[in-house]
């Protein structure tokens, strides 16, 4: 329903904790704003593995005492989703568990493997079945292939064959797995819970359950937990370290802490920054809720422009609702968002917003604020124009979707309706993320340069930028 990039998926793991599906579930609804679709924990009793999974949030797919009972145990995973490869099909819907020649295994994945079709077919022409079109399934086909005697040998070996994102979390009877590609795409924190050891794709999920921050898994490590403790390995070749930058745009919890550095502090670093690269003589300095609070914060801050919520977000609304026909017009939009008149009538107005992919929303959103009386509405952006699609865990239009990819900022300013526009420059974004100085790495911005860290097959990059 809104203009946005789809929130990728999440996981989370814990290992030696007596509740550990309860603490599962817990951090799985701490870690809802990266998945909405579906989601589930596997849980080990130490001799079998065990699994709940369904479409919905968390709160509805584990809705009583009964489903824990039905997971015992003191080693659990688990995810939520949105789907970025594959369909919102219930077989889709992680951790994807199997049994095999070796015992039972269950995985969960978050990011996107740019060559999962290429290996799929291989595997297929070999006589394997497949049962979902996640690709999540491919680094589970490839593990049962494996003639290495140690789990941790034929996990490495599986994730040698294939390129792209993915931060995972393996469950056996007796074990779980912790693995973070070598390019560090996705995040991915350790945390301890007492005696227990927990892992998650933000440090959110182990503030909840009271879980203490220890470090960030590696690029390119692999945590193994078992009765005797912690291991940690380096099984693959080093590569260039390129964090998603988007990851502080929009996807993680502004109480977050992702790639060594705080979310909130970050967005209200590129509201600043914003305001340096685009002032405006204003009355007033409002955000798109939620996502937009920080920056519009920052902007506020370095221009000395009054912050209002002049928007008011409805936290209550359910996936899906009954729409009438025609009796009021962008309904998908006021259903979620309401202005406030008292705050805008007479103002010069700035919005601020994370992102704009289609333009669409911005669109009836600026109309709803020239509606409620701004005078002038000052469209700002604290991300860059969005021009090409992810291929590393992201659902993002093709290319020819993303209004930025073929209309100058003067185009989209008119297409929105609003009085100017300004975006965030990329080079401001990175350096006040502190790329630019080596503290992240490169990061990959691709979304906004079209520089693709790992490469992909060419027919997935034509269909996707829209060439043919």
């Amino acid at each position: 329903m809104f203009d946005k990039f789809n929130d990728e998926c999440g996981v989370f793991g814990i290992y030696g904790h007596p509740e550990a599906a309860n603490m599962t579930y817990l951090g799985l609804y701490a870690l809802q704003h990266r998945g909405q679709e579906s989601c589930g924990i596997a849980a080990s009793d130490g001799t079998r593995l065990k699994t709940h999974l369904g479409r919905g949030l968390v709160a509805d797919v584990f809705k009583d005492d009964e489903i824990f009972r039905q997971l015992p145990g003191q080693a659990a995973i688990g995810h939520v989703r949105y789907s970025t490869a594959g369909g919102n099909d219930i077989r889709n819907c992680q951790p994807i568990a199997v049994s095999y020649a070796r015992g039972s295994v269950a995985v969960a994945h978050n990011g996107n493997l740019v060559n999962a079709q290429e290996v799929r077919n291989e595997l297929e022409a070999r006589g394997s079945i497949f049962s979902t079109t996640a690709d999540t399934e491919v680094i589970i086909h490839l593990l049962a292939h494996s003639q290495s005697d140690a789990l941790p040998d034929r996990i490495a070996e599986a994730l040698r064959q294939v390129r792209g994102a993915y931060s995972l979390v393996f469950l056996t009877e007796t074990r779980m797995v912790a693995v973070r590609d070598p390019h560090g795409f996705r995040p991915l924190v350790l945390g301890q819970l007492g005696d227990a050891f927990v892992v998650a794709s933000e440090t959110c999920a182990l503030d909840l359950i009271e879980a203490k921050f220890v470090r960030e898994v590696e690029a390119g490590e692999m945590l193994v937990f078992d009765q005797n403790g912690m291991t940690s390995f380096r099984p693959f070749e080093p590569q260039p370290y390129t964090p998603c930058i988007f990851e502080f745009v929009y996807f993680a919890r502004p109480d977050s802490t992702v790639f060594g550095r705080q979310v909130y502090g970050m967005r209200k670093g590129f509201g600043r920054q914003l305001a340096r690269e685009h002032g405006v003589e204003a009355d007033i300095v409002i955000p798109v809720p939620d996502s937009g609070v920080p920056a519009a914060i920052g902007y506020a801050e370095e221009s000395g422009i009054p912050f209002e919520m002049g928007l008011i977000r409805n936290h209550y609304i359910g996936r899906t609702f009954i729409e009438p026909q025609q009796s009021i017009r962008h309904f998908g939009v006021k259903i979620k968002l309401n202005a406030i008149r008292e705050v805008l009538a007479g103002k010069r107005v700035v919005v601020i917003d994370d992102s704009v992919v289609r333009g669409t929303t911005s669109r009836k959103i600026i109309k709803m604020i020239r509606q409620a009386g701004a005078k002038e509405i000052h469209m700002r952006v604290s991300s860059p124009p969005t021009s090409y699609p992810c291929f590393y865990g992201i659902d993002t239009p093709t290319r020819k979707e993303l209004i930025a990819s073929s209309h100058t900022n003067a185009e989209i300013c008119r297409y929105i309706t609003a009085d100017t526009l300004g975006y965030l420059s990329l080079e401001g974004m990175l350096k006040e993320a502190g790329a630019l100085e080596g503290a992240l790495g490169k990061c990959c911005e691709a979304c906004f340069s079209g520089n693709y860290p790992v490469k992909f097959p060419r027919l997935k990059a034509d269909t996707q930028l829209g060439l043919f």
